[in-house]
């Protein structure tokens, strides 16, 4: 009886912090419902939903010949925080934001980039000047595109904390001229960017699909706080 009573008790202390643990983050809204591409738009085929993921996959059978990106269609915000997990087995991929739409699918912009490899994930991509901060570095530009950086931590400590071909938390920081990635709770890079030709202060945010040997993507628990929406 004293077992049970016992056990009752620990339930009943228990239930508020569960609760707690449940409750929403404050000010983050739901990006993707769980079930299907609602909000989202891509190349036909491209995407799906599978066990309660945004999923893209290249196969021997079925290659993906060309990159291609989701586009979220909610909006083009200026600063914010993004937050999604991330699953990835082989190839590359990355998490567009402050972003532009191309035609045939494409993009260009930020990156919050990641690979089955051990050199891109959780570094700062871009077209044209491809990584605008790398792992482990943080980074000044100025708006002669001038750079100044120093390193917080080895790049390949950093790379222990991410988990190979399982789920990892992602953390995407818009706020002004700064930009910061963190992955499982690490800050993985930093950079204030200044750049009067390359830098941007809103845009889209859209996934990767990239081309090469065969790989899948998967993208679940997208939400964000939206800071600005606009940029000024």
């Amino acid at each position: 009886m004293r077992v049970t009573l016992t056990i009752a008790m620990m339930c009943l202390l228990s239930a508020p912090f569960a609760a707690a643990q449940e409750k929403p983050e404050e000010g983050f809204v739901s990006m993707f419902n769980g079930t299907d591409l609602t909000g989202w738009e891509g190349k036909p085929a491209g995407w799906w939903v599978e066990d309660g993921a945004i999923t893209s996959e290249s196969t021997t059978e079925k290659p993906c010949i060309k990159h291609h990106y989701l586009y979220w269609k909610d909006g083009e915000p200026a600063d914010f925080i993004l937050r999604f997990k991330f699953k990835l087995v082989g190839g590359n991929s990355g998490v567009q934001f402050r972003s532009e739409k191309r035609p045939e699918w494409d993009t260009w912009g930020y990156q919050a980039d990641m690979e089955a490899g051990t050199q891109w994930t959780g570094c700062l991509f871009q077209h044209d000047r491809n990584g605008v901060v790398m792992r482990g570095f943080k980074a000044q530009i100025d708006e002669k595109g001038e750079r100044k950086e120093e390193p917080f931590a080895n790049p390949d400590d950093l790379q222990k904390v991410i988990h190979q071909e399982d789920w990892n938390d992602y953390e995407v920081s818009a706020i002004g001229t700064k930009i910061a990635l963190r992955i499982n709770g690490q800050l993985m890079c930093e950079v204030d960017d200044r750049d009067a030709k390359f830098s941007r202060a809103k845009g889209i945010i859209a996934m990767q699909m990239h081309p090469g040997p065969p790989m899948k993507v998967q993208f679940k628990d997208l939400r964000i706080k939206i800071i600005k929406k606009e940029a000024q």
